[in-house]
């Protein structure tokens, strides 16, 4: 008996016992074995002599298992003495291509028997993908009514379609026999991310740093921020950076990680914005005058908040001056702070000097080339010069201080004449919660 395993392995058994029939002769037992060998089809010339019930076989064959098969064949015959085998095995040619179409034929085969198990696994493929994008599109406009984070929403439903699909590719691996590797597969897609995750660190880090905050919304678009020393407008928030638009009119972009890790200062979510300057006055002023002097301005001032009120509090001792500090509040909103900032400087000192409040500098030196007159009583001898103090003007706000409304819009427009740095959508809320 012969079963064929593979391609090149086959495994031979002989019959345990032939009967040719009770006291065969040697004639009978040679007939007999070799018309068995020649049916088999494994032997070239195959040739069969018995005497004594000795059986010796002669001829060739084209592999050892069918030598040893015939021997043992010729072993299990009735009233066989003994067996010599004289078969030679036959060495295959190299140019023999056989065993390659052999196998390439048993290759083909398997190929064939797997169609409908690969015809069925793209149905269940297509349908997995087709199933998964429904849930994605759907949990989105769920999820969209019930999260008010872009961001969020897109990771949420994105991980629910990937993970659908993956379900239906590890179906359709089962299905085709390939468990283990639809194992690796699934077990190196998390180890892959594992890896990705350390080699693109800075960016993992940035893209969580992005879904943080656009949850957590510490500022809106067009707030007005200060992050690490930098103020400005926000435009947008990728899963990159934060772009801002500076006070120059300059896009600035910050990494969401230095963002997320750095201490944010936003204007905007307090309009009321204070501001301070410092004024020195003589040592020979009375401070308390020179305190409601300036109170006065500040409570005159159309751009000051009364509520908050402002103060007028002694700083400290100067070399040549009683140094006051001046706090006031504004409406950053309606305001710009450095306009309505110097609009109050210049109408203190406008203040002081109407009120005769020295300013005094430190020492200076100053030198007439021509000499100076210096003379005593109400007549102003000839060729004397005489030196006056320039009145400042009273006006709220000068030509050159504007109107001091809010700069923003201005610096807005400047911003968006220029390239944005980094396009993309914007995470951030269009619209300001009140």
């Amino acid at each position: 008996m012969a079963k064929e395993e593979g391609p090149n392995k086959i495994e031979i058994t002989a019959p345990e016992k032939v009967n040719v029939k009770p006291d065969a002769l040697d004639d009978e037992i040679s007939y007999r074995l070799k018309n068995i060998l020649e049916s088999t089809g494994w032997f070239i010339d195959p040739k069969v002599h018995v005497r004594e019930g000795v059986v010796f076989l002669s001829g060739q064959a084209q592999k050892d298992e069918y030598k040893e098969w015939a021997e043992k064949l010729a072993g299990n015959t009735q009233d066989t003495v003994a067996v010599v085998n004289q078969i030679d095995v036959l060495k295959p040619s190299i140019w023999d291509f056989q065993p390659v179409i052999k196998g390439l034929r048993e290759q083909w085969r398997g190929f064939l028997k797997i169609i409908p198990a690969i015809l069925f696994g793209l149905v269940i493929l297509l349908a997995a993908w087709l199933f998964a994008k429904t849930t994605y599109r759907l949990s989105r406009f769920i999820l969209s009514k019930k999260i008010e984070n872009p961001l969020l929403v897109k990771i949420i439903t994105w991980s629910i379609g990937t993970g659908i699909f993956l379900m239906g590719l590890y179906s359709v691996f089962h299905l085709m026999g390939l468990t283990t590797i639809a194992l690796t597969v699934l077990g190196g897609t998390g180890l892959l991310g594992i890896i990705l995750g350390i080699a693109f660190k800075d960016i993992t880090e940035n893209l969580l740093a992005s879904i943080f905050l656009s949850i957590n919304n510490p500022f809106n678009k067009g707030d007005l921020i200060e992050i690490e020393g930098i103020t400005g407008y926000v435009q947008s928030l990728t899963i990159r950076t934060t772009i801002l638009i500076s006070l120059e009119g300059n896009y600035i972009q910050i990494p969401n990680a230095t963002v997320y890790k750095s201490n944010i200062r936003n204007f905007t979510s307090n309009p009321n914005r204070r501001e301070d300057f410092i004024v020195g006055i003589g040592y020979d002023c009375v401070i308390s005058e020179a305190q409601d002097i300036a109170l006065k301005v500040l409570q005159n001032h159309p751009a000051v908040l009364k509520d908050p009120e402002p103060w007028v509090l002694v700083d400290s001792f100067g070399k040549s001056t009683i140094n006051l500090k001046i706090y006031f509040w504004l409406d950053g909103k309606k305001h710009s702070w450095l306009k309505v900032r110097s609009s109050v400087i210049r109408l203190v000192k406008k203040a002081f000097q109407s009120n005769r409040i020295d300013m005094p500098d430190e020492a200076r030196e100053l030198i007439f080339p021509q000499g100076i007159t210096v003379w005593m009583g109400s007549e102003k001898p000839e060729g004397a010069m005489q030196l006056e103090k320039p009145e400042e003007a009273d006006k709220i706000a000068t030509k050159s201080e504007g109107e001091l409304n809010s700069e923003a819009e201005n610096i807005k427009e400047q911003g968006s004449k220029s390239k944005v740095p980094e396009p993309g959508r914007n995470l951030l809320n269009q619209k300001k919660k009140d």
